[in-house]
């Protein structure tokens, strides 16, 4: 039987004589554990009868705050990641499209090979009133609209719209628009007196894109749209 007391003794834990008597000898462990503050109490302070210990209300407090600030450095560190894939994400995007060898190309890039570079699943490119489709274009992946259209889809004045749950317009997304619940709208002005043009991307994901997102990486990449498509214009 003696030689089960040691087991039965570990088996419940160490005494609180051996706690006091270890942190005596390791003075440094609740410095190389700092978390563990969080998890203990003071003692109460006897300030005599009637008299309440605030210590351990403001410790609680204190408590509190700090959670906050963990959670707040989370949420930074987590959008800090999220914005690095996504810069990643559009300059990759940027970059495919500048390989492009003709407009054809280039339109094709923009309605395709973005959408996979952004992790959504349609891309769609449109502009008012053209005459006639710049070479190579065609109505699957270039849409014309009436002018004025584009106002009246985002509103006179904004140059990016983000919806994280619509009814997708068939006008923008074609036969993908019955997949899209989360939509980015960018408007695209290739010079000032020529007719304007839209960049549309569209996910299955609600919430994909919000009113609360950033939106400098998604105008950088319709600045990036807009010069390359003049460029190919400006070529003849």
């Amino acid at each position: 039987m003696a030689d089960r007391e040691p087991a039965t003794r570990h088996a419940a834990g160490p005494t609180s004589d051996e706690v006091e008597q270890y942190l005596r000898d390791h003075p440094e462990f609740l410095a190389d554990h700092p978390d563990l503050i969080h998890h203990l109490l003071p003692p109460e302070a006897q300030r005599g009868e009637g008299v309440v210990d605030m210590q351990r209300f403001m410790l609680q407090r204190v408590r509190g705050d700090l959670n906050k600030l963990q959670t707040q450095q989370n949420e930074i560190l987590a959008n800090s990641r999220s914005n690095l894939t996504s810069q990643g994400r559009i300059h990759a995007a940027i970059l495919r499209m500048l390989e492009a060898r003709t407009l054809e190309e280039l339109i094709e890039i923009i309605t395709t090979d973005t959408a996979a570079h952004l992790d959504v699943d349609a891309a769609a490119l449109s502009f008012e009133a053209l005459d006639r489709l710049p070479p190579g274009g065609n109505r699957s992946s270039l849409k014309i609209f009436a002018r004025g259209a584009i106002d009246k889809m985002m509103g006179s004045g904004k140059d990016i719209v983000l919806s994280p749950d619509v009814t997708a317009d068939p006008a923008i997304f074609g036969g993908a628009a019955t997949l899209i619940r989360s939509q980015a709208l960018l408007r695209l002005q290739l010079k000032r007196d020529a007719p304007l043009g839209l960049l549309a991307f569209g996910s299955r994901t609600v919430g994909k894109f919000h009113p609360g997102q950033g939106t400098e990486l998604l105008s950088f990449l319709a600045k990036a749209v807009e010069l390359n498509i003049r460029g190919w214009l400006d070529r003849g």
